[in-house]
Formats: C-alpha cells, structure tokens, sequence
C-alpha cells in the first residue's frame, strides 16, 4: 500500500473517488457535501490532495483546501474505499495528509467538520480540540460548500453556528504555546528535585 501527494497521474482516480464518497454517505445516511470530478481533478493535480492505492487499484484520498487567506487549512472528502476499510488505512491517510498540510501552510490553523465518530477519534489523536463554530473560519465560501449537504436548513436555521457536524481544530500557535508551558514547568520542577537533593546531601 502507497499512500503519497497528488500529481496528474492520479487524475483518473477522480470518477472512482467522488462515487466512493457519495455511496459512503449513503449507506451512513449522513449529510456530506458533494464533489464533482473536476473540483476533485483540481485538487489533485495541485499536490493539495493525498491518494493511497493498492498497485494501480484506488484505495483512500484526502485533500486539502485553504480558507480567510490561507490561516485556515481543513482536510476534505477522506474517504477509503469500501474494499480496504477497517485496516488502520483512514488513520494513516489523515495523518499523511496532516504533515503535508503542516509543510505547505506552517502557520495556519488546521480544521474541520464532520458527523463520523471514527473521523473525530483520529483527529483527536492528532490533537485537534473540539470548538464551536465561531472558531472556525468565517469565509462565506467554506460554508456555502455546505449547500449541498441535506442537512443544511439545520445550519442555516442556526446562523451557522451549529449544525449535525462536531467542528474541530489544530492551532498550531496554542500547540507551541502549551509545550513552551510544559517546558517550563519541568525546568522548574527539576529545580525544585535539584535544590531538595543538595539539602538533603549537605544534612547528611
């Protein structure tokens, strides 16, 4: 199995891809918004999108989209195909997709949507928080991407504020900011074990 970036050679996988997203959202009875080909040979032949085939036969895809001036980056249409499901392969395509996306947009903040439990367990693993809408972007765009989703007179109804989808997100930023926190407090906590080792050594 391959998971790699997208190039033009993977153009032809778009038909299989968007077919296999779409029968995935039936057979959930879940909202999705829809892809058509073309969006989907955009994205591939960009570099924005990670594919994982089998030899030549398509497996499981990913792709990236950029949001408010490239701050926000969110991954969409993770999808693995019905033959090679429950073998760790969405896993490892998201986190594939996940280091692209930190290479390519260092500094944006990392998103996404979605009603799946399992979608929702890995982005936690990957340390995704889950926030409110209002953390998200508000570019019009994004969420007009949700048109096509049945449960969109939910979110609608509730100024885009909430909806069906749990709303998650990386902040690189925050991520920095707690670790340069930890780091300080084993700097200090080691302080602490240092000073009380070097009185008990002088009282003995």
């Amino acid at each position: 199995m391959r998971i790699v970036t997208t190039n033009s050679s993977h153009s032809k996988y778009a038909d299989a891809i968007c077919k296999t997203i779409e029968d995935s959202a039936k057979d959930r009875g879940t909202g999705i918004a829809k892809r058509s080909p073309e969006y989907i040979v955009s994205k591939i032949e960009s570099g924005n999108a990670v594919i994982a085939l089998e030899g030549d036969k398509f497996a499981g895809f990913c792709y990236i989209e950029t949001w408010s001036n490239k701050t926000y980056v969110v991954h969409s249409g993770l999808i693995v195909h019905p033959d090679f499901r429950k073998l760790g392969l969405a896993k490892k395509i998201k986190k594939k997709i996940f280091e692209h996306s930190k290479v390519k947009f260092p500094n944006a903040k990392i998103f996404g949507i979605t009603t799946g439990l399992a979608v929702m367990k890995i982005n936690a693993d990957l340390g995704y928080k889950p926030v409110t809408f209002s953390e998200l972007t508000d570019d019009d765009a994004f969420w007009n991407g949700c048109k096509a989703c049945r449960n969109y007179d939910i979110l609608e109804r509730n100024d885009r504020k909430m909806c069906l989808c749990t709303g998650m997100l990386h902040d690189p930023k925050a991520v920095s900011e707690e670790n340069i926190f930890n780091k300080k407090v084993l700097t200090r906590l080691k302080k602490i074990k240092q000073a009380l080792f070097l009185k008990k050594k002088n009282n003995q």
